[in-house]
């Protein structure tokens, strides 16, 4: 006698929970581990290691106060060696407000302007600077980003092993105590870059030095600028997803690329739903845009790298799947008894929770957990959106007012 049709249901739903909670907890397992271990293995900077560098900051309808921070936290490094520092306008439609900053700063020795009289991109932005400039390393500041004041010199210490090709510091919310939305990203962030990101530097391969704080080898960084300028996806230019397409780039000429956790800067993270729904979708389609490109070269990147993307890519998708699952069943046969999927995705939650909490020791990282109900009821239907229109650029494009 063929199941009936809730038994079917019950079965392909127990089926997609425990892939879920395996694979979680296989990558959440791998991520505190290699993230440890990365901690323990950090080198001993080189104080002898002292290469020019070029930081680039790009500019587009920025708030003038925010660019003034952002560029005073540059102009106060403590960095030995030669600085040049290249604020790129990419047409910005309150450049009157701006123009005072500008006058500012560049009256300072080591800074210039380079003004686009209209709206070319970040990608234009950054190779406007990179290719009139000379710095053995190239930094990449939004203009939104305040780095401390050690931060260059942290980050530039990072280069002094002569494989590494890309680097990213750490980067949290500037603004985490504006309001519960704020608060919750910063968490988020912190486990980016102090859980994903430190694991994937054991192996040094991180997939993305994200925009905010990350340097470049300029030797490898010219030979790949061409293909960062012209990346398309479906024949069409790919108008997102710079920071990750960059770093792949660098993976891909056999360079590594590693988290700097002591280079720290804060950026302005989205403190209303809308706009930060709108970063999400834009971040979530260049990551899915970005593992079909790079699908070939994973498996030389180590079994980790393998795991790390399955679970970014797959565990929303599972996730979302077995979310809808459960609401059919209840809809059409009454909830079913699941404890053990509700045991399992706590225990999860807890374990984020916990590794925040005890490596920091400050109890702040136990609201993480409402990060998880924020993931399931709005981020899990971006990202599926994201997966099913990954040819689609009208929505999710950076901006003042975005």
């Amino acid at each position: 006698m063929p199941p009936s049709p809730s038994a079917l249901l019950d079965d392909v739903l127990l089926g997609v929970c425990a892939l879920y909670l395996l694979t979680v907890a296989a990558h959440l397992t791998c991520q505190i581990l290699f993230a440890e271990r990365a901690r323990r293995r950090r080198p001993a900077p080189d104080p002898g290691h002292r290469p020019g560098v070029d930081v680039v900051v790009p500019c587009h309808n920025e708030d003038p106060d925010v660019l003034a921070a952002c560029l005073a936290s540059i102009a106060a490094q403590d960095y030995a060696g030669d600085v040049q520092v290249h604020v790129v306008d990419d047409g910005s439609p309150n450049r009157a407000t701006l123009d005072p900053v500008y006058a500012r700063f560049t009256a300072l020795p080591g800074f210039r302007l380079i003004a686009f009289p209209d709206n070319r991109g970040k990608r234009q932005a950054q190779a406007a600077a990179v290719t009139d400039s000379a710095a053995d390393i190239v930094i990449t500041v939004d203009s939104d980003t305040v780095i401390a004041p050690d931060g260059v010199r942290r980050l530039v210490a990072t280069f002094a092993d002569p494989l590494v090709g890309a680097a990213m510091g750490e980067m949290l919310a500037a603004n985490a105590g504006q309001n519960l939305l704020t608060r919750l990203i910063d968490l988020r962030y912190w486990y980016a870059c102090n859980q994903e990101r430190a694991a994937q530097s054991h192996f040094s391969a991180v997939l993305c030095c994200c925009g905010p704080f990350s340097g470049y080898r300029r030797s490898v960084l010219e030979k790949v600028l061409d293909d960062y300028l012209h990346h398309t996806f479906r024949g069409r230019p790919s108008n997102h997803g710079e920071d990750r397409h960059l770093t792949n780039l660098m993976l891909r000429s056999g360079m590594r690329t590693v988290y700097a956790p002591d280079a720290r800067s804060a950026t302005v993270v989205p403190d209303r739903l809308r706009p930060f729904l709108r970063q999400q979708l834009r971040w979530s389609r260049s990551v899915y845009r970005d593992t079909l490109w790079m699908a070939r070269k994973l498996p030389s990147l180590g079994a980790y790298a393998v795991l790390d993307t399955f679970a970014q890519v797959a565990g929303p998708v599972l996730l979302g799947a077995a979310l809808a699952l459960a609401a059919v069943r209840a809809a059409t046969a009454g909830p079913g008894g699941w404890p053990w999927f509700a045991a399992g995705a706590l225990g999860v939650a807890a374990a984020y929770c916990g590794y925040g909490t005890w490596r920091l020791r400050h109890p702040r990282f136990l609201a993480f957990a409402l990060y998880g109900v924020l993931h399931c009821a709005l981020l899990i239907p971006v990202r599926l959106r994201a997966l099913l229109s990954l040819g689609d650029d009208s929505w999710g494009r950076r901006g003042a007012a975005s």
